[in-house]
């Protein structure tokens, strides 16, 4: 039972309420009344039929939700077909039964809609449900954080970029802890300033995140403040992983260096083939003429001593400009099996009367029985120089370069080693040897294009190319090429030219 004063509380209620509640008879007689609605009438409606009252009509009106709910004994909802003509006008949009038994003692008629009101609540926990789905389930990493920094979204793609678990970062990660000191402070200035999009926006911005693990991930970030009303309650941001997009910019950049060096080695190569043949005609002249002159058989042996040197010069001469042709006359790319031993060899013999290399002490350790390696024997030639010039510059011109090639069975591929006897390359150094144009020479002395090179070369082989070094004692790099026709044995004359 509902006490007097429950009962007066109720009625207070059902009166204060801004729309109506009927309560009628199966034969449509008012039993009850309540709401603002039905005050505005101003007439005593209990005991009037309620069609007449309230509709003027002499009959239950054709849309009415009573009627249907006394033939039905159910809820009955009408969400179309009835019009208010007047906004104070009462309707029956929602009505149900009051059972007495199997018996239906009355229906309550209400202006309003009830379950309506229940779907759009369910409708909203779906859209809230698919927003959900939807941040959780973006492919760039989504992050919200409010005013303290607590975080409070945190999606899949968030943590496989920072290596958070998600509900670890929801349970303890302050959203500040991402950035590098001072920069979470610095990205909200930007926001609350239209400098970077617009108030209370951030587009494109590129930052470094800090990962759990310390690494520094560089993003693209899309930020936004929250706000209720005027006052700041969160941010939330869109963090988009720059790495693998770096990585390909690096990896395209090498590349077109890659083009830009076979341009030039193939420039190179037709301006060499040229010269070459324009000094083969006068060297085979003198060549001749010194042999008939050595055929006569009255010379002094001082003439004929000096007409020897003029011949092994010559001689020597010749095998140069033969080695310089075999070293440029390619110009596309080229694999095929080749003697890596003999290609050493034919480049020390182009380069070891440099001046570079008048104090310096050459030694080959080169395996005779070395199996041969599928190259592009120009890019090789070329990176074999990049290399060997290194070496020597890192000597200042004195010291000792070893030249080590073997074959290892373990990983069924040959070994290359190049060391030097330098001063070795600084540790902060290390890690940048091989980007693009990154050099620690003077300016106009290096366009730091040539361990970039040498990186890709080895790369494109199918290799992988190692540093070992220690300051003062020199620096040591290792290449790993994969085998071809491993029964194809290498030159044991290697490092005499052809």
């Amino acid at each position: 039972m509902v006490s007097a004063s429950a009962a007066t509380y109720l009625k207070k209620a059902f009166d204060a309420f801004d729309r109506s509640i009927i309560v009628i008879s199966p034969e449509f007689t008012i039993l009850a009344a309540a709401g603002r609605r039905v005050e505005k009438l101003q007439t005593n409606l209990v005991g009037k039929r309620c069609h007449r009252e309230i509709a003027a009509e002499s009959t239950p009106c054709n849309h009415c939700a009573a009627v249907e709910v006394m033939s039905t004994g159910k809820p009955v909802l009408r969400t179309h077909g009835v019009e208010d003509l007047h906004r104070n006008q009462i309707a029956c949009k929602f009505a149900y039964p009051i059972f007495d038994g199997d018996r239906i003692e009355a229906v309550v008629s209400m202006d309003f809609d009830v379950p309506l009101f229940e779907g759009l609540e369910e409708d909203l926990q779906r859209k809230n449900a698919l927003l959900s789905n939807l941040l959780l389930s973006a492919a760039d990493a989504i992050i919200a954080a409010d005013r303290e920094g607590k975080v409070f979204i945190f999606n899949q793609a968030a943590s496989e970029v920072l290596g958070y678990d998600v509900d670890e970062a929801l349970r303890n990660l302050d959203i500040r802890n991402i950035y590098p000191p001072g920069v979470a402070h610095d990205i909200m200035r930007k926001m609350r300033s239209r400098e970077s999009g617009g108030r209370g926006k951030l587009k494109g911005y590129s930052v470094d995140c800090i990962g759990k693990d310390g690494e520094h991930i560089p993003v693209n970030l899309y930020a936004s403040i929250i706000y209720a009303g005027e006052r700041e309650v969160a941010t939330i941001g869109i963090f988009r992983d720059l790495r693998n997009n770096l990585k390909m910019q690096k990896e395209l950049q090498r590349t077109q260096m890659q083009l830009l060096q076979s341009d030039k080695m193939a420039s190179l190569g037709k301006l060499a083939a040229g010269v070459a043949h324009q000094l083969n005609n006068p060297l085979g002249g003198i060549t001749l003429f010194t042999k008939l002159l050595l055929e006569e058989s009255d010379l002094s042996e001082t003439v004929r001593g000096d007409l020897d040197r003029i011949l092994n010069n010559a001689q020597r001469c010749r095998d140069t400009v033969k080695e310089l042709l075999e070293f440029a006359r390619q110009s596309r790319f080229e694999m095929r099996p080749q003697d890596v031993n003999k290609a050493i060899g034919r480049t020390l013999f182009l380069i070891e009367n440099h001046s570079i290399f008048q104090n310096v002490q050459i030694e080959k350790i080169l395996d005779p029985g070395l199996p041969q390696v599928q190259v592009d024997i120009q890019q090789f030639n070329h990176l074999l120089m990049n290399l060997i010039f290194n070496a020597a510059q890192a000597m200042e011109g004195n010291g000792k370069l070893t030249l080590t090639s073997a074959f290892v069975p373990e990983t069924g591929r040959i070994r290359l080693s190049i060391s030097d006897t330098g001063s070795g390359i600084p540790e902060d150094v290390l890690p940048q040897i091989f980007e693009p144009f990154f050099t620690t020479k003077e300016q106009g002395q290096g366009t730091g294009l040539g361990l970039s090179l040498a990186y890709s070369i080895v790369k494109n082989h199918g290799g992988t190319i190692d540093v070992e070094t220690a300051p003062g004692e020199g620096t040591t790099f290792t290449l790993e090429l994969p085998l071809t026709h491993q029964d194809a044995k290498g030159d044991q004359d290697a490092g005499k030219p052809e």
